[in-house]
């Protein structure tokens, strides 16, 4: 068994316990949003999307890099067997992050009235005060995240978040049902982020207490967070800068564009989780595992593990995207028939998990995870320049369509100069061809689901039933008439999966059956 399969089991595992995280925390939020989404109405919804988005503004200045200082800090230790030293980082990272947290969380409080004003809306004052607590919240649940992916024990953070769904589940419509409206609703998700964040820190604590003793015998505070920031400081400002950007979208969007189309695009933003079931997990344990590589060292291996990781990542990710673009309208309508704009916004974001397959989730992890986060302020700033101006024009003009307009096409720059700078420093780059036919598959498969769904079939709960099967059957078939998936591939991802155990079987099933497809597809 090579290196890069040992990793890709270790990644597999690490995301699979994201993704039943993610899967079971969503199914039992999407149960509250159904109800207490109808319950408000659309310009209800548009303002509790709002005062969620307002303390954005500030939380920008929470994290400074040391949450990616947390995980490349814990993986490599772990690796170099110095995991007594991983003490430090815990210890550090908490300190730090929750007492920005609370402070810029009394910030944002103090700032409401004023943040309300900005967004022409002073009725959302008391919204925007209950909100800020976001800030200190999102700051234990972060922490809590850093570590727990440093560690490999994501079943913590699914744990965490699925009890925060639960919460957020029941508070939520509650309080909307009792008469608080949008107050109601801004305040149950506060609690429940809260409580999250609380047992995610209970976790931490877990981890910490197993963690070898310190030679020392005393923390090292001041000079692990020097450290930290080192490394981070140049991460924390591109990601500050990409995080004002979407802020700054966010800002501006109120002011063009009426609540009841917000609304429409909160709830377009809720169903793009679907493919984030699959894209975040990727994206979550492809950071720690190449933190573990030395490009000098590990040249071949780290080769090998860009390029599969972006293959199996686009097999993952990119069929569901296009499924998703193509029963956008039958999988929103039932739900919310009163959001008749919210598939079409659907649709189109769907398109940038489509950029899996040029790399988008590896590029970003290889860079940060070799410490280059100079080159990566450089690829956010160029980012910025594009999109900054380009949404000022579009979304004035166009409302929602001019905002997804700019998230599509702002960062294809930096994504194209960092493939080359890859490409030229390591000498990793991506399977063009693989990746041409996954999209080429995909995109068979969505415009005949389409056109199926549209023309033929009227009923909007068949047509997501039937859907889903017609599209899978006809990405199966595509992918293997375009050679987009190999036996090569095929033993490969028989060897990952057993790091899944029983469900390694279940796996391992399917692949038996996509083999002798092949088989009979393209008989040798």
């Amino acid at each position: 068994m090579t290196e890069a399969t040992k990793m890709a089991k270790v990644s597999v595992r690490g995301g699979f316990n994201v993704m039943w995280g993610l899967v079971i925390s969503t199914v039992i939020s999407s149960v509250g949003s159904v109800i207490f989404a109808n319950l408000l109405g659309q310009t209800n919804y548009g303002l509790y999307t709002i005062a969620l988005a307002a303390p954005s503004l500030i939380s920008v200045f929470r994290d400074w890099g040391i949450s990616s200082a947390m995980i490349r800090y814990t993986a490599q230790y772990r690796a170099e067997d110095k995991e007594a030293d991983i003490r430090n980082i815990f210890a550090s990272g908490i300190l730090f992050e929750t007492v920005l947290g609370l402070i810029l969380a009394v910030a944002a409080f103090l700032l409401s009235g004023v943040l309300a004003h900005l967004y022409s809306r002073p009725k959302i004052t008391p919204l925007i005060e209950v909100a800020s607590f976001v800030i200190l919240t999102g700051a234990l649940l972060s922490t809590g995240q850093a570590a727990f992916t440093g560690m490999e024990r994501m079943e913590l953070n699914s744990i965490a978040i699925i009890v925060q769904s639960i919460i957020k589940t029941i508070l939520v419509p509650s309080l909307v049902i009792l008469g608080l409206g949008p107050l109601g609703a801004v305040t149950g998700f506060t609690v429940a982020s809260l409580i999250g964040g609380l047992i995610a820190m209970l976790f931490v604590w877990s981890l910490y207490k197993k963690l070898p003793k310190l030679a020392s015998g005393t923390l090292e505070i001041k000079a692990t967070i020097r450290t930290m920031f080192n490394y981070g400081f140049p991460l924390s400002i591109a990601s500050i800068v990409g995080t004002f950007q979407v802020a700054f979208y966010n800002f501006i969007l109120p002011i063009f564009v009426a609540s009841d189309l917000i609304g429409n695009y909160g709830i377009a933003n809720t169903f793009v989780v679907l493919i984030g079931f699959f894209a975040t997990p990727v994206s979550t344990m492809l950071f720690p595992a190449f933190s573990k590589l030395d490009p000098e060292e590990d040249r071949e291996t780290l080769k090998s593990v860009f390029q599969y990781s972006i293959k199996f990542a686009s097999l993952l990710v990119v069929p569901v995207a296009a499924m998703v673009m193509a029963l956008a309208k039958p999988g929103i309508s039932i739900l919310f028939p009163k959001f008749t704009a919210a598939p079409l916004f659907l649709s189109l974001l769907a398109i940038n998990y489509l950029y899996v397959a040029f790399g988008s989730l590896a590029v970003s992890n290889l860079i940060n995870s070799q410490g280059q986060t100079k080159f990566s302020l450089r690829l956010s700033l160029l980012t910025f320049g594009i999109g900054f101006p380009l949404s000022i024009v579009l979304i004035s003009k166009f409302g929602i369509l001019g905002l997804i307009a700019t998230s599509l096409t702002a960062g294809l720059p930096s994504l194209t100069v960092a493939l080359r700078w890859l490409k030229n420093r390591y000498g990793v780059t991506v399977d063009w061809k693989s990746s041409a036919k996954i999209l080429l598959s995909g995109g068979i498969a969505s415009v005949i689901t389409y056109e199926l769904v549209t023309r033929v079939i009227s009923r909007n709960s068949i047509a997501l039933v039937v859907g889903v099967i017609v599209f899978l059957f006809v990405f199966l078939f595509a992918i293997i008439l375009t050679g987009g998936i190999t036996k090569s591939d095929i033993y490969t991802l028989r060897e990952i999966m057993t790091a899944l155990g029983p469900l390694g079987g279940l796996a391992n099933r399917f692949l038996t059956i996509i083999e002798k497809l092949m088989t009979a597809i393209k008989p040798q």
